[in-house]
């Protein structure tokens, strides 16, 4: 086994030790989310953390580490009457992110349960992580599954493998620790809010310490024994430190005025639940214990807010975590919080830094207008109502090229439901029909590999002509390998949506661009909701760019549409090749994931000759390759060409107004987003 890097030779990331020590000092706490950019040592630190755990008491051979003074009188492998216990170090079991349901929970061997009546029954990650740590890297990225396998694990404190009416059941507690890049997407809500605390990290940006990072992890990486005697004192200083505010953990003091302030922050940041609250008191408690009081302080209200509320309170999916610390402050001053500073000296933490080096959280250092211009017949007449002529000098004040200045997103509406039609097979989502291991069961077929989810019915069917020759006896089924037959279902799958969004002049209008962006980030939340993927690319003046390659990032695509400038001509040919390059890599790479085409434009093209016919065998190239698509017409005016409606008949797609777009336009309307391409 590999020396894993010592906690206490971790350079700075001060919110990110302190969110770590205080569930190794109080698990009820209820674990960490650790959200930064690639290469902030968020998995180095979340494997060190193990080292320093407390061992536990467990019954000997027992697969789901029963604690010998309250064994589960559930457990698989019990009873455990009067079991002597044996000491072993804490685990920490690494959730993959692409493992299966039957890793994650267990797997029952179905033939021996309908055969033979018995449970033999295979332990999971679950019950190797119970009493210990459960760490998901990259949990941003789990299949939504197993998402919920988890949140009902958390809930309940146990694990149940349900088979065709076969049960077990076994405890699962643990502490929950996860790690993400922001970047490649969020969280779902209710995952999220079961992480006790968040801290955010980021590479520093000092010289010196930047330095001190590379120079250790080249130790480190040259001699990891060596290096790990060299931090064994710190270690062993930083261990008793926990195990001694463990100790005095029970006799903190939490006093009616502190609740008062925990109760009056959570209300002030109108956090949903009552779980804030509880967080934020045993929060307070661990950071009293780990600085060595018997009650806690306002100060400590203070910490535990800034890291129990960030994921927590309301706010759009596209807004960054975070607390306003001025309005944290009044709170506490109002709710009666005199939060003034103890006399002694701060404790300068186990490694002894006394600089700080802060994370966002400020730690202690305890622990390291509509356009009414006519348009022309051939549909390019207003694309530069506030643009210089073509050759023309800009004019003075305006951006080169005659570009507008971003302007502000409409406030967004929930959508109809656009899907691509047909049955896929891609990622689990919530969009379109698929062939999923999840959902309703539509039918059986032989199994191939393991087998996961038992059509009983057609199992019992395959078996029932060969009892005879068999030789069956009494009432069991002789049931044979061949006679296994796998459900198959029908769910739903996450998509590629590629918005192809038009920047030109036409567009400008600042009233328009405004509702243009309001239904852009509109459907961006859609996204967010269902689970897809996203992609951006907009097009003015000559040329088409892709401003957001394919992500999970709802977000980032959020904040690419905020910026957008507008201005110049209409190359609507350009950006619907441009999306088909960018279609052709990601049927590459996965080909699996269905892409949706969302065009939003008023359907005029200009610049080059015959703009128009060239947009057309554009939108044909995308119809012949089987890409499902819908414009979002955004023309306005009093005269309308329709010329989005006849871009969507190229695109063998369907055309909606912005106004349609709405849920709310039609109760209860499903749009097909290939209606209008069937019919035709």
């Amino acid at each position: 086994m590999s020396t894993p890097y010592p906690f206490t030779a971790i350079v700075g990331q001060d919110d990110l030790r302190l969110g770590l020590l205080l569930n190794a000092v109080s698990p009820a706490v209820g674990g960490v989310l650790v959200r930064g950019e690639k290469g902030t040592a968020k998995s180095t630190a979340v494997r060190a953390l193990a080292a320093l755990m407390p061992e536990v008491s467990v019954v000997p051979g027992c697969r789901f580490s029963c604690d010998p003074a309250s064994p589960d009188p559930a457990c698989p492998d019990g009873p455990h009457a009067d079991a002597a216990g044996v000491p072993r170090p804490a685990r920490t079991v690494e959730l993959p992110v692409g493992a299966s349901e039957d890793r994650l929970v267990g797997a029952l061997d179905i033939e021996r349960a309908l055969s033979e009546g018995v449970k033999a029954f295979e332990p999971g990650l679950l019950a190797d992580a119970h009493r210990g740590i459960l760490y998901v890297d990259e949990v941003n990225l789990l299949h939504d599954h197993l998402v919920d396998l988890l949140l009902d694990a958390a809930a309940m404190g146990a694990s149940y493998v349900e088979r065709e009416g076969v049960s077990v059941r076994h405890a699962a507690r643990f502490l929950l620790v996860g790690t993400m890049n922001p970047e490649e997407g969020e969280l779902r809500p209710q995952l999220l809010d079961r992480f006790g605390l968040t801290v955010e990290v980021s590479a520093s940006r000092d010289t010196d310490e930047r330095v001190e990072v590379v120079r250790r992890r080249l130790a480190y990486d040259d001699d990891p024994e060596g290096f790990a005697a060299r931090w064994a004192e710190e270690e062993g200083a930083l261990r008793e430190r926990i195990a001694a505010a463990r100790a005095l953990l029970p006799r903190v003091v939490l006093g009616d005025g502190v609740l008062r302030q925990i109760a009056a922050t959570c209300a002030a940041f109108e956090v949903d639940g009552m779980r804030a609250d509880i967080v934020m008191a045993r929060t307070s408690t661990a950071l009293a214990a780990w600085a060595g009081r018997e009650e806690v302080t306002a100060d400590d209200v203070r910490q535990a807010a800034l890291l129990a509320l960030p994921h927590r309170r309301r706010r759009n999916p596209f807004d960054a975590p975070g607390l306003d610390e001025d309005k944290l402050d009044q709170t506490l001053d109002e709710a009666g919080g005199d939060r003034g500073q103890d006399d002694e000296d701060p404790d300068p933490g186990p490694d002894g830094g006394g600089d700080g080096g802060g994370g966002g959280g400020g730690v202690p250092p305890q622990a390291d207008g509509e356009d009414r211009t006519p348009p022309r017949a051939d549909g390019g007449a207003d694309d530069t109502p506030s643009q210089a002529p073509e050759g023309a000098p800009d004019a003075p004040g305006r951006p080169a090229g005659g570009e507008q200045r971003p302007v502000a997103a409409a406030e967004p509406f929930r959508t109809k439901t656009l899907s691509v039609p047909g049955l896929g097979e891609g990622a689990a989502g919530r969009r379109s029909r698929a062939r999923t291991e999840y959902g309703r069961t539509t039918g059986s077929r032989r199994p191939e590999g393991a087998l996961t989810k038992l059509h009983l019915a057609a199992t019992v069917r395959a078996a029932a002509p060969h009892q005879r020759a068999r030789g069956r006896v009494g009432r069991g089924l002789v049931v044979r390998r061949d006679d296994l037959r796998q459900a198959t279902r029908e769910g739903r799958e996450g998509n590629l949506v590629l918005f192809v969004v038009d920047a030109s002049g036409s567009m400008a209008a600042r009233q328009r661009m405004s509702a243009v962006k309001g239904a852009v980030l509109s459907l961006l939340l859609d996204a967010y909701q269902r689970r897809d993927k996203v992609g951006l690319v907009t097009f003015r003046g000559r040329e088409a760019e892709v401003a957001l390659p394919p992500t999970s990032s709802v977000d980032a695509a959020a904040a690419r549409l905020e910026s957008l400038p507008t201005g110049g001509r209409t190359p609507l040919a350009a950006g619907l090749l441009k999306a088909h390059d960018v279609l052709r890599v990601e049927r590459l790479r996965d080909p699996s994931r269905r892409p949706l085409l969302v065009v939003v434009t008023d359907g005029r093209a200009t610049g080059g000759p015959e703009p128009v016919a060239l947009a057309g065998r554009a939108g044909r190239l995308h119809r012949s390759e089987g890409t499902a698509s819908v414009v979002v017409d955004c023309e306005t005016g009093y005269v309308r060409l329709g010329l989005a409606g006849e871009l969507a008949r190229e695109l063998g797609g369907t055309a909606v107004t912005l106004d349609e777009l709405r849920a709310d336009a039609i109760a209860g309307l499903v749009k097909d987003v290939t209606a209008a391409g069937r019919a035709a």
